[in-house]
């Protein structure tokens, strides 16, 4: 903005001085636009102080500013917490859907009966006979080297292998899956076909109600593991990156980057955006027409800014107390530093626009 001003006051002592020099008889105009010129920085300050005062927030707007900031603070402390982690027997025995499993698989090629689906645990839990199949898993161990495992993929894979009594490695390598006549327990056999897995998977959905009853348990089945694996302490790799490299979906795991704590962040952010939406939703509602919708504009974002800026200063000081990491709200401070960087962008374009609109209509009128 000031570079634009001061090429406006070049122009105008350009105009002056060329005036001067050939007797322009618009002389005095050009004179009181040089006046006008040399009041310039003044008028251009009086402006930023009107910009500041338009946009000033009046008591209402505080209280809806305080609101905003409790609930913020509400949705720290309540919704948006990182989960507590717990061993698997105990998650699972909490997970809606879970029931007792045990193998007992009358093994049949890719085509294991319903009920053994819903009585038989996941087959990509087994580790007896896995002759280093299941090897580079580091913290995660089998969950980073099985596709079941993965969030995404394992909707899939997971699903496709509990319908075929079968398990797919990272490398895309299958083994069926047996009861082991000596540990009473899931343990590999011999190669399957990863091409065949998926083929019979989905050829059971025109098998008639039966084959269909079979790909929907397994797939509920793969959901409610996925649920119950969530949030233990060896947790679930980020999706697709065990695929790639279980190692390194390994090492992210051992420093919390892990699949809960990335749909906490992910909730965080989600629930911090839409109180922020309904706070600026309920702002504009009150919109009567006695500023500019830019500058009121303005008005809303300093309420969203603000309110996030305290939150989240709340929310540090919170976790430094404490020195309980669980607590921290890394999704809302992420948004709350993405707010803060749009409003500011916000803030001086629509206040460039009013004080250059302002100064040109006045200069204008001269």
């Amino acid at each position: 903005m000031n570079n634009e001003i001061e090429q406006i006051l070049k122009k105008q002592e350009a105009q002056y001085n060329q005036a001067k020099q050939i007797g322009d008889t618009n002389l005095d105009r050009i004179i009181s636009l040089k006046e006008f010129a040399e009041d310039t920085p003044q008028y251009i300050s009086e402006l930023n102080r009107t910009f500041e005062e338009k946009t000033s927030l009046n008591f209402n707007e505080i209280s809806i500013l305080f609101v905003c900031i409790g609930l913020q603070l509400i949705r720290q402390h309540y919704l948006t917490e990182f989960a507590t982690r717990g061993n698997d027997q105990e998650k699972a025995q909490n997970t809606f859907g879970h029931t007792e499993e045990h193998s007992n698989r009358h093994h049949r090629y890719y085509n294991p009966s319903l009920q053994e689906i819903l009585s038989n645990p996941v087959p990509f839990d087994a580790n007896i006979g896995a002759n280093g199949a299941l090897a580079g898993g580091g913290k995660l161990g089998h969950r980073a080297t099985t596709l079941g495992h993965d969030p995404l993929l394992g909707l899939i894979f997971g699903t496709s292998n509990i319908a075929t009594s079968t398990i797919t490695t990272k490398d895309f390598i299958s083994y069926h899956i047996r009861t082991s006549d000596k540990y009473n327990k899931d343990t590999f056999a011999e190669h399957a076909s990863t091409q065949l897995v998926l083929f019979k998977t989905a050829n059971k959905l025109t098998e008639g109600t039966e084959g269909i009853a079979k790909v929907g348990a397994s797939f509920l089945k793969e959901i409610i593991h996925l649920r119950s694996d969530k949030d233990t302490y060896h947790g679930l790799p980020l999706p697709f990156i065990s695929a790639i490299d279980a190692k390194f979906a390994s090492k992210l795991a051992s420093y919390g980057i892990d699949f809960s704590n990335l749909l906490t962040v992910a909730e965080q952010v989600a629930i911090a955006k839409l109180i922020n939406f309904l706070i600026a939703m309920y702002h504009l509602s009150f919109f009567d027409n006695s500023l500019p919708i830019e500058l009121y504009k303005v008005k809303t974002k300093k309420i969203i800014c603000y309110s996030n800026v305290i939150a989240s200063s709340i929310n540090i000081a919170e976790v430094i107390r404490q020195k309980t990491y669980c607590l921290a709200d890394i999704g809302g401070i992420a948004n709350t530093i993405y707010e803060l960087v749009t409003s500011i962008k916000f803030r001086k374009k629509v206040q460039r626009d009013f004080v250059l609109g302002t100064y040109n209509k006045a200069l204008s009128q001269l």
